[in-house]
């Protein structure tokens, strides 16, 4: 691993190309599922499903896919987490693609343990300025910067539900039957 520490530098060149296309098919996903009234899990599995029937149709990416599952499983919190950070704006009255863009990198932030923070908001940035406004770049870096404010408090706290979820094994019998 590189000195910094950086996993995602850490991978071959072309291993982190494929994850940045990841990215940018899974905005482009949440973008279209958005735009068709599906959730980002049902775009994938119409995707899939549109993949196996036809030859021509490239799958997804596995991240991809991850991707557009958690952000299904998550979406309203990280909704709640994206308005909460907005000044003067409304969810709803961001661009479509910003909104999708956020969204991955909110997942990957708060979910995905093998990108590390800083990645995570760097590939957004690559993203809106690829795909979006001249002002989104800034706009996107400012939201996520917020977020990377409380992510270490969201992240325990996710752990400590997930971890009280958990069933508890019944304790072994010693064989005793003394009191």
């Amino acid at each position: 691993m590189p000195a910094g520490g950086d996993v995602e530098s850490a991978r071959p060149a072309r291993a982190v190309r494929g994850r940045h296309l990841a990215r940018k098919r899974a905005v482009d996903l949440l973008f279209e599922s958005e735009a068709r009234g599906l959730t980002p899990a049902e775009g994938a599995a119409m995707r899939a499903e549109l993949a196996s029937q036809q030859p021509d149709v490239a799958p997804l990416h596995p991240y991809t896919v991850t991707v557009a599952q958690g952000v299904a499983a998550h979406g309203a919190h990280i909704d709640d987490l994206i308005t909460s950070h907005l000044q003067g704006w409304k969810l709803e009255r961001l661009p479509a693609v910003d909104r999708a863009i956020l969204r991955v990198a909110i997942w990957e932030l708060l979910h995905a343990e093998d990108v590390p923070e800083p990645v995570a908001v760097d590939e957004a940035v690559k993203l809106a300025k690829e795909l979006s406004t001249d002002d989104s770049p800034g706009f996107v870096n400012g939201v996520l910067g917020q977020v990377m404010l409380v992510t270490p408090q969201l992240r325990a706290a996710s752990q400590a539900v997930r971890e009280a979820a958990r069933p508890v094994a019944p304790a072994e019998d010693d064989g005793d039957d003394t009191e």
